[in-house]
């Protein structure tokens, strides 16, 4: 009735208004097109009544999930953030517990390292993917402090939910969170206790110290094994210029046999790979390096030869040996005495090979091939011809050495400043042998990044705690609604010593108090020694650009999180979704 009334009304008004002015043909067509119009709206509005939907939902396409506000939105995305946060938060520090992850390719992970925990678990949840995005960017740009990331990020998500359900709002929060972080920038400069030269680089032992605390959080009880084989490697692969020292110098190669014990350092690169032919040891070695096939040189396109007689077979066979046995002499005649060929070797090439007495090694991988030719000075050729002087690689030592029940071949430059170093890893079983791999992985990383900042503050929760406590004074002095961010974020911070010392059994509130005392004392450098459960200066120090990053990262994806309002989520596409393509091996 409502709607009989309504177009009545508005057909009366346009026909009257328009009347004086229209022939009365005009009139009639003007009228008619008006009661089309209110026909089509009383038809759109019925099927809206009869189950279509209304707002945001209404505009988009079916299936599509929207959710917006506090609870709907912002109070969901803290809880998985939580939930990421506290499955990584037990695995801190060198009592954190090992998680096992089985992947979707059924590979086993056992390991306490967070970058590896989170990037198998393959969150779905957007919001607690912004935390993965953050732990993956510190441990590419530092290579330590992953964990350190996620679980400060969740327990600034705690307490700004806490600050949010009191009723302040977003804006406030995430202005305070961020003025909070610059003010901890700041004073994380001032707590610099000790710097590094440029000479510790060049050091073994002094390098092995500054290390030791990083290595100490992957594998408690052997951080001075380690420590001390990856510094040695460091050393080794260490060029002129620290600056320009590159991660990738220093392999690892993991021989299954021994205990961890049996790690050992090689000046040059190892091979988890036999050579091929009789000869297995070539001193004072020029190396020549093939990415194509040694063998008989074929045409690109098909081609057919007619043979008469047995004579033109023998003489057509022997043509292609002469020619072959050509390219082999030549070869040796620039004095290359070890051949390294990227892909296959055929049987008559090899027999030449041999005959001229040169070290066959196949190398299949294209990043060890890379490697190879880094560490010996040698050129890949893509043609199967005699080297020119300038390709050849140098090497003092090549030869095979059986390490437990694995032949391997070991390019030994036999020098202090060889350009590429190898850790052999040894263990019981390859999970722990790669869980070994991710500690050392670590550790050259940090340093890397000593060569661009060695600046070292207290570490053991310590340099956490000092930030905490600055931060909270420096809150209750801002006079705006942020101060109450602020202080959260320096409540946050406690964190670290909190989790340190419930994953070593301690009475964390017991333990942080400690800390707070002897801070005020003046004793800024007193941490938690795991080992007695006491607080005491350890001696332990962590990298200054670790803790910047870590905190960068941390602050941002908290942030991220909190600016979200609304979730709009399509429908997922149908048929199957494509895997995701792993990076390739090394590279």
């Amino acid at each position: 009735m409502l709607n009989q009334y309504f177009q009545r009304d508005v057909s009366h008004i346009c026909c009257s208004s328009y009347f004086n002015a229209m022939s009365c043909h005009e009139a009639v067509e003007v009228q008619l097109s008006t009661e089309y119009a209110f026909r089509k709206l009383n038809v759109l509005s019925l099927c809206t009544l009869q189950g279509g939907s209304f707002g945001v939902q209404g505009m988009l396409k079916e299936g599509t999930k929207h959710m917006s506000g506090l609870e709907e939105a912002t109070f969901k995305n803290i809880d998985a953030a939580k939930q990421l946060s506290s499955c990584v938060r037990t695995s801190l520090g060198p009592n954190g517990m090992n998680k096992m992850v089985i992947n979707h390719l059924d590979k086993l992970f056992i390991t306490s390292d967070s970058a590896t925990i989170v990037n198998e678990l393959e969150v779905q949840h957007p919001a607690a993917k912004l935390l993965v995005m953050a732990s993956k960017m510190q441990e590419s740009e530092v290579g330590d402090g992953t964990n350190f990331v996620v679980v400060l990020a969740g327990e600034l998500l705690i307490q700004a939910e806490e600050l949010l359900k009191n009723g302040l709002h977003i804006s406030e929060v995430i202005g305070g969170y961020n003025t909070a972080l610059a003010k901890a920038l700041e004073v994380l400069e001032t707590l610099v206790t000790h710097s590094a030269s440029m000479s510790v680089l060049k050091s073994p032992t002094e390098l092995a110290e500054a290390i030791k605390p990083v290595i100490a959080a992957k594998q408690w009880g052997n951080e001075d094994l380690f420590a001390s084989k990856i510094a040695e490697a460091c050393v080794l692969a260490m060029p002129e210029n620290p600056a320009a020292f590159n991660v990738d110098n220093v392999r690892v190669a993991k021989i299954i046999g021994n205990a961890v014990s049996g790690t050992t350092v090689v000046k040059g690169l190892c091979l988890t790979r036999s050579v091929l032919g009789t000869i297995h040891e070539v001193r004072d070695a020029k190396i020549v390096v093939y990415g194509v096939p040694v063998d008989s040189s074929t045409t690109e396109t098909k081609g057919t030869v007619l043979l008469k007689s047995a004579e033109e077979l023998k003489a057509y066979n022997n043509s292609e040996e002469d020619a072959l046995e050509k390219t082999i002499k030549a070869i040796a005649a620039t004095g290359a005495n070890v051949l390294v060929c990227g892909q296959s070797i055929g049987e008559l090439a090899m027999h030449f090979v041999e005959k001229y007495k040169m070290m066959v090694l196949k190398v299949p991988s294209k990043f060890e091939l890379r490697r190879l030719c880094r560490t010996t000075g040698a050129n890949n050729l893509v043609r199967l011809e005699p080297p020119a002087p300038e390709d050849l690689g140098t090497c003092k030592h090549v030869y095979l050495k059986e390490i437990g029940s694995t032949w391997c071949t070991i390019f030994d430059q036999e020098a202090d400043n060889s350009k590429t170093a190898t850790i052999v890893v040894r263990g019981s079983s390859m999970n722990i042998m790669e869980d070994v791999e991710r500690a050392i992985e670590d550790g050259v990383n940090v340093v890397k990044s000593m060569t661009k900042d060695a600046r070292f503050v207290p570490g053991a929760g310590a340099a956490e705690l000092l930030l905490a406590d600055a931060l909270q004074q420096y809150g209750e002095a801002q006079p705006g609604l942020d101060q109450y961010a602020i202080q959260k974020f320096g409540l946050s911070l406690e964190v670290v010593p909190r989790t340190l010392a419930e994953n070593s059994g301690l009475d964390a509130t017991n333990i942080v108090a400690q800390m707070y005392a002897a801070h005020k004392a003046g004793s800024t450098s007193v941490g938690i020694d795991i080992v007695e459960g006491t607080t005491k200066d350890c001696g332990v120090l962590d990298l200054l650009v670790t803790k910047k990053e870590a905190l960068k990262l941390a602050t941002d994806a908290a942030v991220t999180v909190l600016r979200v309002d609304q979730i709009i989520m399509a429908k997922q596409a149908g048929g199957p979704k494509a895997p995701a393509q792993p990076a390739p091996y090394g590279d």
